[in-house]
């Protein structure tokens, strides 16, 4: 999945909350049975803040000693960690492994053979009591603080944004109300070359007839639209022709190689807002609605889509990653890989004023803006409350690797 996010100002979620208009809600009330065990974790993982344990946890649990021969530092292309104790990391006892577990075991779904091992380990504690998962992993990892090279005054401080699956209507064809198409793959489309900027994809007729016959669905507004492009996926709610309702997911199939450019980020240069989040940009636009295209088109990268079905524990879950395994709410961070690598255990902890973070999470994505060495995107899920949590989350964060001994 590759996503992008926008420089922005952080105001009080609270306070512009009214200006949101509702999305429609990830999941209906058809997910039932077997799927309600793994929905309550998922759902308790996602974007909210930390919550004191419903049953009591011990001050702490027992400790391996540190082997002679770890390392006190270790060198990545873009930060080194450093040895700590778990006594660093904050709010550790008070996390819910449970809910990890559910992103650990999408880790082993790749059945790689160097972790054989692990995963074997991580099937026998799934199901396990929190406090049982959490004295396997103090036994058997190390943390490292990661750093960057760059600053000497707060190296283990980062940024923290968010990012979420929108959910929208949409119908499988146009109709009032329904004229935004979003496209699969055009088939003259040739990797790592330049296609069609948004703009000539709207306004020429041999971007618009390379693109005929390759509508997924159709959408009412562009801007929603372009957060479909920028998130990298989605989900649709489509009626069919007998009236029932299916869900489908958009998921990223590639783009037409142009640079993205943040239409929130020249909304800011050009003094039109001071409130650069998805919320200030349509309500900037609710305003000034015959100044849409001008806006949209500042963005010439254009995204294009494969639809998947939403079947059986996939609906629970958020589209794949760059690592290839399905994200968890909650549970999953995109980062830069030459910091940290894909499929790591990561303690993430961020404190700020749209919400406190203290966390186990998996490094299973990247976006073209998630660079750095104590960066993350953080999966927040899918529908309105994620995507108010992701259009406003930029805060001050670090981040732990916990590393087999």
């Amino acid at each position: 999945m590759v996503h992008q996010t926008m420089a922005s100002k952080i105001n009080n979620a609270s306070s512009a909350s009214n200006k949101i208009k509702p999305m429609q809600k990830l999941l209906g009330s058809w997910i039932v049975g077997s799927f309600c065990y793994l929905s309550v974790f998922l759902l308790a993982a996602c974007f909210s803040p930390e919550k004191k344990a419903s049953s009591p946890i011990p001050a702490a649990l027992p400790e391996a000693s540190v082997a002679e021969n770890t390392p006190a530092v270790l060198t990545k292309p873009k930060s080194r960690w450093i040895l700590v104790s778990w006594s660093d990391l904050p709010g550790f006892h008070a996390d819910n492994f449970n809910e990890a577990w559910v992103a650990w075991r999408q880790n082993c779904a790749r059945n790689l053979q160097s972790a054989h091992t692990l995963c074997n380990h991580i099937k026998r504690l799934d199901g396990q009591s929190s406090e049982s998962q959490k004295n396997w992993v103090m036994q058997n990892f190390q943390p490292y603080r990661v750093e960057s090279f760059n600053s000497t005054s707060s190296p283990a401080n980062g940024l923290l944004t968010s990012y979420y699956e929108p959910v929208f209507e949409a119908s499988r064809t146009a109709k009032p109300g329904f004229e935004v198409p979003l496209y699969g793959l055009p088939a003259n489309l040739k990797s790592r070359s330049p296609w069609y900027s948004r703009e000539e994809i709207a306004k020429l007729p041999a971007a618009q007839a390379a693109l005929k016959g390759k509508e997924i669905a159709f959408i009412a507004s562009p801007v929603d639209a372009m957060v479909l492009h920028i998130q990298g996926s989605g989900r649709l709610w489509l009626t069919q022709k007998d009236g029932s309702r299916i869900q489908i997911r958009l998921a990223y199939a590639g783009t037409n190689e142009q640079p993205y450019q943040s239409i929130g980020r020249w909304l800011l240069e050009q003094n039109l807002t001071k409130d650069a989040t998805w919320p200030g940009i349509k309500a900037w636009l609710a305003q000034n609605p015959r100044r849409t295209n001008e806006l949209i088109w500042r963005n010439p990268r254009f995204v294009f889509f494969k639809e998947e079905a939403l079947n059986g524990p996939d609906a629970l879950l958020g589209p794949k990653g760059a690592m290839g395994v399905p994200l968890t709410p909650g549970r999953s961070i995109a980062v830069d890989p030459a910091s940290i690598p894909y499929g790591s255990a990561v303690w993430l902890s961020s404190n700020g004023p749209q919400t406190t973070l203290n966390r186990l999470v998996f490094a299973q994505d990247t976006g073209s803006a998630i660079l750095g060495a104590v960066r993350a995107d953080f999966f927040a899920g899918s529908g309105e409350a994620a995507g108010e949590l992701a259009g406003r989350l930029k805060q001050d964060m670090k981040a732990w690797v916990l590393l087999p001994r």
